[in-house]
């Protein structure tokens, strides 16, 4: 088996860099991948990234939203944690196997002290019956990966402000996230390993894969980008995951309901996204306005579904003039 540690600290870049290596390498044996990253979500293939975040803390905080190409629930990731890819030849009987494919990371962890470690459920993995590792599969052509993360020590506390949508009434046919108890695997380790980076983390567990004290020994079977790789990677890149149709205009078709009491009245409003950009808005409440907020609603049609956009697209609109004592800021905040 190869391996190949990733280079950069940007999720986009790695699961780029994954897609790229099972699309177009062939490779005589598997390659396992390890990458890290800076605060981000990924949201699963099927999901509707809106409905998964939290969007006002996710920009307030400099968190980057991207869609992987599996399935599953939306995750978040810092530098507390670490990512594993087994990139593998396609067998439909190992398709959906977690516990195969996760079997060497397993053992390793185990190896290190997590005695508890089971894999559970669909695509879990537990330890002392809290989760630390979620985990998905793709499969196109004859290649296929199985991917997961490895909570080491992930700050927990943004998790819960991150991926909550907060107050909106969202219905959609988005694949929705299974919230679960997490933890993380640091305390579960031996004293030797409860204070390393994660770069030492990850290098640990690579020893423990191979058998060996020093990576050095196993030099062959690291794998190295080329300058063509490099580039067929950015491409990838800016196609998909740093892309606004892929992460946010791929989700489902979905309604939206937002409802604010104000000073001068309350507005309820009703948003139906498609393609990550507004269709249709209805105003219901007892607001007033010198003019009918159904012209203002035209003004949306087809203005992407976030702040930045719709503030632009208001830029030069007199609010107030639709709802009386309400300022483009206060409306953007509400309605996006």
């Amino acid at each position: 088996m190869y391996y190949y540690n990733m280079e950069t600290e940007d999720i986009g870049y790695n699961l780029a860099t994954e897609q790229y290596l099972m699309n177009n390498k062939d490779f005589d044996e598997p390659i396992l991948l390890f990458y890290y990253q800076k605060p981000c979500i990924i949201v699963g293939r099927n999901q509707n990234t809106l409905e998964e975040i939290n969007q006002d803390y996710v920009a307030k905080h400099n968190i980057q939203v991207t869609r992987r190409l599996s399935g599953g629930g939306a995750v978040y990731d810092d530098l507390g944690n670490v990512s594993f890819s087994f990139v593998v030849d396609r067998d439909d009987e190992r398709f959906g196997d977690f516990k195969a494919f996760t079997k060497p990371i397993v053992d390793a962890l185990k190896e290190m002290g997590a005695a508890s470690i089971k894999v559970s459920g669909r695509n879990d993995i537990l330890v002392n019956g809290r989760k630390f590792s979620g985990n998905a599969m793709y499969v196109k052509d004859n290649k296929m990966f199985s991917h997961g993360t490895l909570m080491y020590d992930v700050d927990q506390s943004v998790i819960a402000h991150a991926l909550n949508v907060p107050k909106d009434k969202i219905a959609s046919k988005g694949i929705k996230s299974v919230r679960s108890r997490v933890t993380n695997l640091k305390p579960y380790l031996k004293p030797e390993y409860q204070n390393l980076t994660i770069a030492e983390f990850r290098d640990a567990i690579l020893r423990k894969v191979y058998g060996v004290d020093d990576l050095a020994k196993v030099a062959d079977k690291a794998y190295h980008l080329t300058d063509d790789d490099k580039k067929q990677i950015q491409k990838l890149y800016d196609n998909y995951y740093n892309n606004w149709d892929w992460v946010y205009g791929t989700s489902p078709e979905f309604t939206v309901k937002r409802r604010q009491h104000f000073d001068s009245g309350t507005i309820d409003a009703r948003v139906l996204v498609e393609k990550g950009h507004i269709k249709q808005v209805t105003f219901f409440g007892d607001f007033f306005g010198e003019k009918y907020a159904v012209d203002l609603a035209k003004k949306l049609k087809d203005v992407r579904y976030d702040q930045p956009s719709l503030r632009k697209a208001l830029a030069h609109v007199n609010v107030g003039d639709y709802f009386a004592g309400i300022t483009l800021d206060e409306f953007v905040q509400f309605l996006g």
